[in-house]
């Protein structure tokens, strides 16, 4: 088979390879897919630069946690009728690029909206509101009865990205007075919830828009390490959920899957790919995710 790997953390275009491998072969209960699109997200990135730490799982790993595909062979104890089928039963309507940006991204923003009670009746703030999960954050957000959803974007193009997708508010981090247009937007009441990517920069913004008993919704951080200051958040009942989506718990992940299947049978979802490139192209896209040039997902073709 056709891959990219590596077998050291480093920077992209030194690291990344491109070659043939022995085409692994289904033990019992298993199934193999041969990928058609393989979705980036920044996990993928920080875990190939060694950002999280040098050491490697594998000696060899293939990169990426995203992906769509067909199943081309099964071990025993599979029905052989599955040959042929996409490996997850999406609705047929869903382009096999866009299933590829489904796994992480779109689930990451449907647990955050569902968690802890859902979002009905409540004023959400989701940082990054053009980015890949929160993209779909916004929308979902909407979806599931948000009052008004407020968003930040870093660009004029953003925010209409983020306003089409149901947005009520987009705010402009770089040129705007995030907390004064936060609060002005809420009449001065703030929001109940939050959506946060990355703590480590917003959490002095999350502190002045929070509403008293109002809820972090966490994950993400630019930083390994920081400091919340305890008893201002205390006092305030803030309550904190960090949660990553490789680690839901089965009904979580069960809840998040069924209800993000519905809406994509009912096409109520947009879907934003901001940059498609074949599989010998895997550093440059690595490199876009990297540097935040791309607004989007980014998605590799494998023929």
């Amino acid at each position: 088979m056709k891959a990219a790997f590596y077998e050291h953390t480093g920077p992209a275009e030194r690291v990344l390879v491109v070659g043939d491998m022995p085409d692994p072969q289904p033990e019992a209960g298993e199934v193999r897919v041969r990928l058609q699109w393989s979705g980036l997200n920044p996990s993928d990135v920080k875990a190939r630069s060694g950002s999280r730490g040098p050491d490697m799982p594998f000696p060899r790993v293939i990169p990426h946690s995203d992906g769509m595909g067909i199943i081309d062979a099964v071990g025993a104890g599979v029905d052989p009728s599955r040959s042929g089928e996409r490996a997850i039963a999406l609705p047929a309507n869903v382009p096999g690029e866009v299933g590829a940006c489904l796994g992480i991204p779109a689930l990451t923003a449907l647990h955050a909206v569902l968690t802890d009670g859902g979002v009905e009746g409540q004023r959400v703030l989701v940082a990054g509101g053009a980015g890949a999960v929160g993209h779909y954050a916004v929308q979902f957000s909407r979806l599931l009865g948000a009052r008004q959803v407020i968003t930040t974007v870093s660009s004029p193009a953003k925010a209409a990205l983020a306003l089409a997708a149901g947005a009520d508010v987009a705010i402009d981090y770089r040129t705007e007075p995030v907390v004064d247009r936060v609060l002005e937007e809420t009449q001065g009441e703030g929001v109940d919830r939050v959506i946060e990517m990355d703590i480590a920069a917003n959490a002095a913004i999350n502190m002045a828009v929070v509403r008293p008993n109002g809820q972090w919704v966490v994950y993400g951080s630019g930083a390994r390490q920081f400091t919340l200051p305890f008893f201002p958040m205390i006092s305030r009942n803030f309550g904190v959920r960090f949660f990553i989506v490789y680690n839901l718990s089965d009904p979580d992940r069960q809840r998040a899957v069924g209800l993000l299947t519905e809406f994509l049978r009912n096409e109520a979802l947009q879907h934003n790919i901001g940059m498609k490139l074949p599989l010998a192209s895997i550093a440059e896209a690595h490199r876009a995710v990297e540097s935040g040039s791309v607004t989007g997902n980014v998605v590799l073709s494998i023929a």
